[in-house]
């Protein structure tokens, strides 16, 4: 579903990342691991557009759109005065007409409906008239997940969504998004800073070092064939 070929990215005059390649299949919870500098979130950032890249992305085999990918951040970026329910259709403001997204009170009732829905898909239908403020950190993150599922993409890129949550918000977001990527056939890829939790739920893990790729494996593989010590250190 997801294509990245020959993704490269400059700073100045010193090249960050390396031509890297990396495919994600819908159905597929791909994990990205590495070291604190390794490149990772800079493949993310350029694989969704967001940092100017050298290179090609495709989503289903055409040229990625601005509605073909969905983003999951470790800083949610939720309006927290704003209901659970309200951020979740912030999903649709990209397919809306520009009057009708001018505050939540004009979101056409089949948007507020198909939120609503997006909701009780990530176990938070019963929160959804609660302030975003309100809710707890994982909480919210589902929130942030509900509104990427609003959106309609068939690609999800998560950077870190679970690195700012307690062990067992983290263990809850996870499952979420294999579950997610397994049932609605999703295309899902996460930067994530623990190998054990790539290791539990994900489908391949891509390792990084350096701006390349070091690694592209099943995580059923011996820990040590997996994991190089370059991507154990990913908590330095």
């Amino acid at each position: 579903m997801l294509t990245a070929t020959g993704l490269t990215v400059h700073y100045g005059s010193r090249e960050v990342l390396h031509g890297v390649d990396v495919t994600v299949a819908s159905g597929e919870l791909l994990a990205v691991l590495g070291a604190n500098g390794s490149g990772k979130s800079t493949m993310l950032r350029a694989a969704a557009g967001l940092t100017p890249a050298e290179g090609t992305v495709t989503v289903d085999g055409r040229r990625r759109g601005p509605l073909d990918i969905a983003l999951v951040f470790q800083r949610i970026h939720l309006v927290g005065r704003r209901s659970a329910l309200d951020n979740a259709c912030t999903g649709a403001l990209g397919r809306l007409p520009l009057h009708r997204s001018l505050t939540p009170a004009l979101f056409p009732r089949s948007v507020r409906e198909e939120a609503m829905a997006c909701l009780e898909r990530v176990g938070l239908a019963d929160r959804a008239h609660d302030r975003a403020s309100g809710l707890s950190g994982g909480q919210q993150q589902r929130v942030a997940i509900a509104r990427a599922l609003c959106q309609r993409a068939p690609v999800v890129l998560a950077d870190e969504p679970v690195s700012a949550l307690d062990p067992a918000a983290a263990e809850q977001v996870l499952e979420l998004l294999a579950e997610l990527a397994h049932t609605e056939r999703l295309a899902v890829l996460a930067v994530l800073h623990q190998p054990d939790l790539a290791r539990r739920y994900a489908d391949r893990i891509v390792g990084l070092h350096d701006g390349a790729v070091v690694l592209d494996g099943d995580p059923a593989q011996p820990v040590d064939s997996l994991y190089p010590h370059a991507l154990l250190e990913t908590s330095s």
